[in-house]
């Protein structure tokens, strides 16, 4: 597959996923921040998914939720570059789980997240990852990610 032919857009179709338009932030931010060809995201969490994971919560509740908020980014990057064929390489992911303190698999909420970038970028999709978890999330949201993206140069 050459960087022309295929599409990010299209494998997302293929997997049944939609790209939503951009979420408004909640405060005097920005979605992202790219300087050189680096973009910094800031975090997004989903509306579909509210709760603590360990009490109200199931990690494949988390994972949807990891996933969901993957699919927020990627409208991010796809609105701040235009085609998502632009991406160089998936550099690094955060991710904070809205989880109790005995709860310890916030890795494996966050495969949702990488899961997804791997099925629609392939080995430019495998990236470097912290997943922590978190007493509480701004709207009670279960998962908040944000991410770090390489860009072809312009």
């Amino acid at each position: 597959m050459t960087n022309q032919i295929y599409s990010p857009e299209k494998r997302l179709e293929e997997l049944g996923f939609e790209l939503k338009p951009l979420r408004k932030a909640s405060g005097n931010y920005v979605g992202c921040v790219r300087t050189g060809n680096l973009i910094f995201t800031s975090g997004q969490g989903t509306d579909e998914y509210r709760g603590k994971l360990g009490k109200d919560c199931t990690i494949e509740d988390g994972y949807m939720a990891a996933r969901q908020c993957m699919l927020n980014l990627l409208s991010v990057i796809k609105h701040e570059v235009g085609d998502l064929r632009k991406v160089k390489r998936i550099v690094k992911i955060l991710g904070f789980v809205n989880s109790t303190e005995n709860f310890v698999d916030q890795p494996k909420v966050m495969n949702g997240a990488s899961d997804l970038l791997v099925q629609v970028f392939g080995e430019k999709g495998k990236h470097g990852r912290s997943a922590v978890g978190m007493a509480q999330l701004p709207h009670h949201n279960m998962v908040e990610v944000e991410m770090v993206v390489e860009i072809e140069e312009d």
